[in-house]
């Protein structure tokens, strides 16, 4: 009986040693539509250098641009040129033929799409059963573009998982039909590290106000250079795309886009974010994590994290409204306190990037 016992063990011992081997390797395809700055890229960026240890990953865009400089090493990267945010007959075709291509040559266990182009080529090109597809904020869909949104509702079933990044998201993506096999996932940020060589732009005493986003319209850029000129007590500065012929006042800056520009967040004083429609935008989670107090559009799921009197206001977009909150909190250094304070701990228990990846761990492994 020992005997047998010990050969029973022993295989037993193998057997779950190679289980956990084949569970613990995947094959993972990200694709997103364009490789440039945003939060959407972000994430693509975090899961691939998270899981790119483990299993084999790779990552699909139009181009190398930012993203590209953001991943690790051992990451898989291919480019698709006619991969594009518009449509095109033509592009678009070629480039459901590249992915099926790569699907062949990669035989992917998981295929996790982002953004909305890449949602809809990739759940044509891809098998379902396969295909994680992340709603980087539905209104982009549900409100700008909703001659998109009967496309959305007719490939809701291609896809085994369909994943909004705020419970605002999901709840408007069940309003919409859109509700089988749908989940939350929030996004999630690494810790920030302070370098030392990174200085503002401005050279007086004056209290900092920033905002990481890109230059297109349904970023409001307008509306922050309208609290910027209410406010001339304080400097504003934007970092992402550069704002072209419009006159800024003498308390506001665009740096442009830079590469790691979040690690900006810990020189400045308070973070804003004037917004159209949103997600859960990223640079507002990394302004927290550093222990910003937060000003932001009242959109998406930003008042899930923007806690008014607790982590900050989350506001109509009304300069005014920005005004007052912004001077509410900086002129309050015991609620500035409490803030900091409160930004830091929503993070830590909530927003981390190993509790967002674990998040989409548990859905591929279902």
């Amino acid at each position: 009986m020992c005997l047998w016992g010990f050969f029973y063990l022993s295989f037993f011992t193998i057997f779950v040693s190679i289980r956990t081997i084949i569970e613990k390797i995947m094959r993972i395809m990200q694709v997103i539509t364009l490789s440039s700055v945003g939060g959407a890229q972000r994430v693509v960026s975090t899961l691939a250098n998270s899981m790119c240890e483990e299993n084999e990953v790779m990552v699909i865009s139009n181009s190398g641009g930012v993203l590209w400089g953001q991943l690790d090493d051992r990451v898989i990267r291919f480019e698709i040129p006619s991969l594009c945010r518009s449509i095109s007959p033509l592009s678009d075709l070629r480039t459901i033929f590249a992915l099926r291509k790569l699907y062949k040559q990669f035989k992917p266990d998981i295929i996790h799409l982002h953004s909305s182009k890449a949602g809809i080529l990739g759940r044509i090109a891809f098998p379902k059963e396969k295909i994680v597809y992340t709603v980087h904020g539905f209104d982009s869909i549900r409100i700008a573009y909703r001659h998109f949104l009967p496309i959305e509702k007719i490939m809701k079933s291609r896809a085994k998982a369909i994943v909004g990044v705020s419970r605002y998201d999901y709840l408007n993506l069940k309003a919409e039909g859109i509700s089988k096999n749908t989940y939350i996932v929030y996004n999630g940020v690494d810790k920030i590290g302070y370098d030392s060589s990174l200085k503002l732009p401005f050279h007086n005493t004056k209290k900092n106000i920033l905002a990481i986003s890109r230059a297109n319209p349904p970023k409001n850029f307008k509306l922050f250079r309208e609290i910027a000129i209410k406010l001339p007590q304080y400097n504003f500065i934007w970092i992402g795309g550069m704002m072209q012929n419009i006159t800024l006042p003498p308390n506001l800056i665009c740096m442009g886009e830079i590469v790691d520009a979040s690690k900006y967040f810990t020189l400045c004083d308070l973070s804003i974010l004037t917004s159209n429609y949103e997600g859960l935008p990223m640079s507002i989670i990394e302004a927290m994590s550093v222990g910003k107090p937060i000003v932001a559009s009242n959109v998406g799921g930003i008042s899930e994290i923007v806690i008014d009197g607790v982590t900050g206001y989350a506001v109509e977009n009304s300069a005014d409204l920005f005004v007052e909150k912004i001077l509410a909190i900086l002129s309050n250094d015991k609620l500035y306190d409490e803030m900091v304070h409160n930004t830091v701990k929503l993070v830590g228990d909530k927003l981390t990037a190993d509790i967002m990846v674990q998040g989409y761990l548990d859905i591929y492994n279902r």
